[in-house]
């Protein structure tokens, strides 16, 4: 292969590097997974495109590359989860704090990570739906094959004779798959939530009022907020709380430290979060605590998710290391 030609396809390939990581996201749960199974995905087209016949699209191409990637890696038949998929609620009075490792949660995503640019407003709504956490949790419960053909099928828009050659298959195959698919996340409870990108009047007022009580730590504000029925949850910690009466006095009790905390706002798999610094140990700035990923409907909190991994997710975000007053408006 020529520079010239070695040039093309690398710029041909990197085309395809954002959406292919949506797709590996969808399939496995963790952002970094998804980029090795990217990087994987490209060194092996790089190393196999002189036996390209040529008779699919590359984009196909890469997608049948990148499924085989992903099963491999979900051979074992793990899969990631959120807390609420593993144990029933706590009671605060009696939680217990069980870390589990890395490897058991389902983790959050920056939205420019897996979400390609597209200016059609549906396309982009059903993109943004189809990495919610609720969403990406859910499929999280379908056999690995029975996942590819949902996401191809019902997010991608592939049609069935697209996914049958992709997956070596035939129509019939790919049908069934697909209704047992829809069959099992119709049985799995996808808690909906409200499109959240770009925000909506409501729901800007909605996050300001919660800035303003989880800042001033008025936790009576803060769970006026919340819906009757909404969820704290803390991986790494298989810990759930439910309800405001709980969730509020979580955070008077055990999670009183987080009194002070500032807060700066990112997006994350679709929906609003935030970067949250509790005050530093010395008194002086504040320090990555939490990367909070809200969830809300009907103009209420229905969840709270705080991934306290800082050291993995604030450099994914590009959430500064630390605050100090310079930081802060």
């Amino acid at each position: 292969m020529s520079d010239l030609a070695a040039t093309d396809l690398d710029v041909r390939l990197e085309g395809h590097r954002t959406e292919l990581t949506g797709y590996c996201y969808r399939m496995l749960g963790s952002p970094f997974e998804a980029e090795d199974a990217v990087q994987d995905t490209m060194v092996r087209a790089w190393r196999s495109y002189d036996r390209f016949e040529g008779r699919s699209s590359l984009r196909s191409w890469l997608y049948r590359i990148a499924t085989n990637v992903c099963l491999d890696m979900r051979a074992a038949g793990s899969r990631r989860a959120r807390p609420m998929d593993l144990s029933a609620p706590q009671a605060q009075t009696t939680a217990v704090l069980d870390e589990r490792s890395e490897a058991t949660w389902l983790e959050p995503v920056p939205d420019g990570r897996v979400l390609p640019s597209t200016a059609d407003p549906a396309e982009a709504a059903v993109a943004r739906e189809s990495v919610r956490l609720a969403f990406v949790a859910a499929l999280q419960h379908l056999p690995a094959k029975q996942r590819a053909v949902l996401i191809l099928r019902e997010v991608l828009a592939w049609r069935a004779s697209e996914v049958a050659e992709l997956l070596d298959t035939t129509v019939a195959s790919v049908n069934s798959a697909l209704q047992r698919a829809r069959s099992t996340l119709s049985a799995t409870e996808i808690r909906p939530s409200d499109p959240a990108d770009p925000l909506d009047e409501d729901q800007r007022k909605l996050l300001d009022r919660y800035v303003a009580a989880f800042e001033g730590y008025d936790i009576a504000s803060l769970t006026a907020l919340l819906h009757e029925d909404a969820v704290l949850s803390m991986p790494p910690f298989d810990l759930w709380l439910r309800g405001p009466a709980d969730i509020a006095a979580w955070h008077l009790e055990q999670g009183i430290g987080c009194k002070g905390s500032r807060l700066l706002p990112t997006v994350a798999n679709g929906t609003p979060a935030f970067g949250q610094y509790r005050p530093g140990a010395t008194g002086r700035g504040h320090e990555p605590w939490a990367l909070q990923v809200l969830e809300i409907s009907g103009g209420k909190i229905i969840g709270l998710n705080a991934f306290l991994d800082t050291a993995r997710w604030f450099p994914l975000f590009g959430l500064p290391a630390r605050l100090d007053g310079r930081d802060l408006p």
